[in-house]
């Protein structure tokens, strides 16, 4: 009886240990299923773009295009549009948050100062941005941000785009600087090149615009005061370049811009980068932080990798401008 007992009790202990290991696997498997769901994961991502112009545009595509290059369909975009209002900005920014928004990117100054108001714990990437520290009132910065924020910066070499204005008009003598007051974005490129204007020997005047509905009035008077006029990577001075090419043109005053999109709708030159390869550098960094793990505080701002010396050939004819060989033709669409 006392054998039958030992071994009716050895069983059940070999039993529970079986049973034991089993339970063990199981739990194994179902943390691999857990990982394995993690890594398979559908990546949400709103996009607040300030306003519909060619470079922000196409900052926006190269963005999309590299996160779908590298999440194929496991990233799904909630795209809007802010009609060029910083208050449509801080309602689409805060519609992100109430969603719960894996990534925001967020296309321009005004753009990314209302997604950095709205949330301190989503993540967010800028792109078309010229300077992170007015956008984010960081009077001390230092390439990164130390918060949720990172991205890249579409602010060309000031200097060298002085040194052009007195490369293609050395005989010049006045340089205006057409922008709107409202976009912080504007105003930093306004101080600082004004600098290297004098440097180069123009005397520089600033003609500023509130909205799109002064603008021909403001480019006006610029024209009636100047040689040459000069316009940064301004927003509503890209959505205005073709009512700005209406009063320059006829008036004959050449004019050189921050960026391809608005040298093609009014300007006859500039130094210029691609905003399609900008939004895609922009992925790249937000496929970073949402894969693998990044913090965007640590991350330093990156700038374009390459700026390109452009000319629109017909306008340059029409004005009279003598350009260098090593510009290259702006291809109108």
């Amino acid at each position: 009886m006392k054998k039958r007992l030992l071994a009716a009790l050895m069983t059940a202990a070999l039993s529970m240990s079986l049973l034991a290991g089993c339970g063990s696997g199981s739990g194994s498997a179902s943390s691999k299923s857990s990982s394995g769901s993690k890594s398979s994961k559908t990546y949400q991502v709103g996009i607040v773009q300030l306003t519909q112009h060619p470079a922000l545009d196409a900052a926006t595509k190269g963005f999309k295009k590299a996160l779908t290059d590298k999440l194929g369909d496991k990233v799904k975009f909630d795209e809007q549009n802010a009609s060029g209002d910083s208050a449509t900005c801080t309602t689409i920014a805060n519609s992100f948050v109430s969603s719960g928004k894996d990534l925001i990117m967020a296309n321009a100054t005004a753009a990314l100062t209302a997604a950095s108001q709205a949330t301190s714990d989503i993540p967010i990437v800028g792109t078309s941005v010229t300077d992170y520290g007015s956008a984010l009132d960081m009077k001390d910065w230092s390439g990164k941000s130390g918060t949720n924020v990172s991205g890249t910066t579409d602010l060309a070499p000031l200097d060298e785009q002085a040194k052009m204005i007195q490369e293609l008009f050395p005989d010049k003598k006045k340089v205006g600087i057409l922008y709107c007051n409202a976009e912080a974005n504007s105003k930093y490129q306004v101080t600082n090149i004004t600098k290297y204007l004098e440097d180069e020997g123009y005397t520089v005047t600033e003609y500023s615009f509130s909205d799109s509905n002064d603008v021909a009035n403001v480019a006006k008077k610029a024209c009636g005061d100047s040689d040459v006029l000069y316009i940064p990577t301004d927003n509503t001075a890209a959505s205005c370049a073709e009512n700005i090419n209406n009063v320059a043109e006829p008036a004959g005053i050449p004019i050189v811009t921050g960026e391809e999109g608005i040298c093609k709708g009014c300007g006859v030159a500039t130094l210029s980068l691609s905003y399609y390869d900008l939004g895609y550098q922009t992925g790249e960094m937000a496929y970073d932080i949402l894969v693998n793990g990044k913090n965007p505080g640590d991350m330093e701002v990156q700038t374009a990798k390459k700026f390109t010396k452009e000319y629109m050939k017909d306008r340059a004819v029409k004005l009279g401008v003598t350009i260098p060989d090593d510009y290259e033709e702006i291809k109108s669409e």
